[in-house]
């Protein structure tokens, strides 16, 4: 079962890497269904697992963009980038122990609606414009109050499905602040890290991670496989137009995410 595991691992996250590259995501939404349905891990041991692989190929991420990118564009999104910093540790500090509240069925049902939600902004996000004018003012008194309430959102996704929050950061930094799309995923890094560093974090004290045969079977080879996908992704950007990607991504995780986690609520 472990040596399945470590496989299966790698080989479902180097295309999901791919295709997350391909479209500016981590992919973390997609290894979600993987890790409960094709791993057979319980929704509690999911959730912690994806957050920790995402730790993981955001910190590769940073890294390869620091190598290659100037992070000096990021500067003027400065005061939207630490106004959703903070908002998102707060929720993704308290989500992790909410989390641990809820019942598996509870935990089940909320992971289905924020799936078909992301989906859904998936697939809208496809048929809108890359760039259009901020639909903020730009005066901060309106930016940082509003970065804070988004923050607040991304926190609270980021802790109860594992994920790094770059298919609600990105739109939002695009759409809401008027960042273009090469500079909005540099910052989304930015603001993921320490959400996802705080819910690692909150996650280990409650003991997600005692389990390091996971650690070594799950995390380790989709991390691998995650950041080798995300490079191959990211060289063959501009093979598929990034719309019909977000459209058809966006069917497959709704179905995906009801294939998984609908079956097993009613399973309950």
């Amino acid at each position: 079962m472990q040596v399945r595991r470590f496989r299966l691992s790698f080989l479902y996250a180097v295309p999901i890497g791919i295709l997350g590259g391909l479209i500016g995501l981590g992919g973390a939404e997609f290894r979600l269904p993987v890790l409960a349905g094709v791993l057979s891990y319980s929704v509690r041991q999911a959730v912690p697992l994806n957050l920790a692989v995402s730790l993981v190929t955001i910190a590769a991420s940073l890294a390869i963009r620091g190598s290659t990118l100037s992070f000096s564009l990021v500067i003027p999104l400065l005061p939207a980038v630490l106004s959703l910093i903070c908002g998102a540790v707060i929720t993704a500090f308290f989500g992790a122990a909410m989390a641990g509240r809820l019942s598996n069925e509870q935990l089940e049902r909320i992971i289905l609606v924020l799936l078909v939600l992301i989906g859904v902004v998936l697939i809208v996000e496809g048929f809108l414009p890359q760039q259009i004018p901020a639909l903020l003012p730009p005066a901060l008194g309106w930016r940082i109050p509003a970065g804070m309430l988004f923050g607040l959102a991304i926190g609270l996704v980021s802790s109860l499905l594992g994920v790094a929050g770059g298919e609600i950061i990105i739109p939002t930094l695009v759409f809401a602040f008027g960042a273009d799309i090469k500079t909005a995923g540099t910052a989304s890094l930015l603001v993921s890290l320490p959400t996802v560093l705080v819910g690692v974090v909150k996650y280990a004290s409650r003991g997600a991670f005692t389990d390091r045969t996971a650690l070594s079977n799950t995390v380790a080879p989709m991390g691998v496989g995650s950041v080798i996908g995300a490079v191959i992704g990211g060289m063959l950007v501009g093979v598929v137009p990034a719309a019909v990607l977000k459209v058809t991504l966006g069917v497959i995780l709704n179905i995906s995410a009801f294939r998984v986690f609908h079956k097993a609520k009613s399973h309950d």
